[in-house]
Formats: structure tokens, C-alpha cells, sequence
């Protein structure tokens, strides 16, 4: 089990994503935009700048549902390769055998 402060600030950090991910994209937008005068550009850059850090997208860790590891994570799953192979063994995930010769 990952420490659970680990857990609740990658939590943390999805809400934020979430409550500024409208106002990123326009700036993100403005300050690509090339038919926009380079000050407008400078100034959404500078914007973009001054929001938190953890509003980033980039900043959030995939972890596993079910024990919080940060490593060896199935995105098709949403688990840790430890969490896949327990669950795997118990037949709780259906059409999936663990393989043996």
C-alpha cells in the first residue's frame, strides 16, 4: 500500500486539473497563437505561468485503484502489475488466466 498522503495529493492534484482545465487551453491556445500580436502571446505565457503548478495535466502520477502503486501500472486496467497478477490468479478478471508451462 502506497503512503496514503502520496495517494490524496495525486487526488488533489486531479481535481485541480480539472477546476482550470478551460482557462489553460485559452491560454494555451493564445499563446500559440501566431496571428495574435507577440505582447497578447507574452502575456498569456506570463498567465500561464502564474497559475499553480499542479494544474498541469503532466503532474498528475497514474496509480493503481486498488493499493496506490505509482509503478508497473496498466492503463487498460487502472492496477499495478502485483494488483493484475493477484486478481488474475483469483479469476476476478474475467477472460484473463495466469499463463504456466
Amino acid at each position: 500500500m502506497a503512503k496514503l498522503s502520496s495517494i490524496n495529493q495525486n487526488l488533489k492534484r486531479v481535481k485541480m486539473v480539472k477546476q482550470h482545465a478551460v482557462k489553460r487551453a485559452k491560454l494555451k491556445a493564445m499563446s500559440k497563437d501566431l496571428k495574435l500580436p507577440p505582447e497578447e502571446r507574452f502575456a498569456a505565457r506570463m498567465k500561464l505561468a502564474e497559475m499553480p503548478r499542479n494544474s498541469s495535466k503532466v503532474r498528475i502520477r497514474n496509480r493503481c485503484e486498488l493499493t496506490g502503486r505509482a509503478r508497473a501500472f496498466y492503463r487498460k486496467f487502472k492496477l499495478s502489475r502485483i494488483a493484475l497478477r493477484e486478481l488474475a490468479s483469483t479469476g476476478q478478471i474475467p477472460g484473463m488466466v495466469k499463463s504456466s508451462w
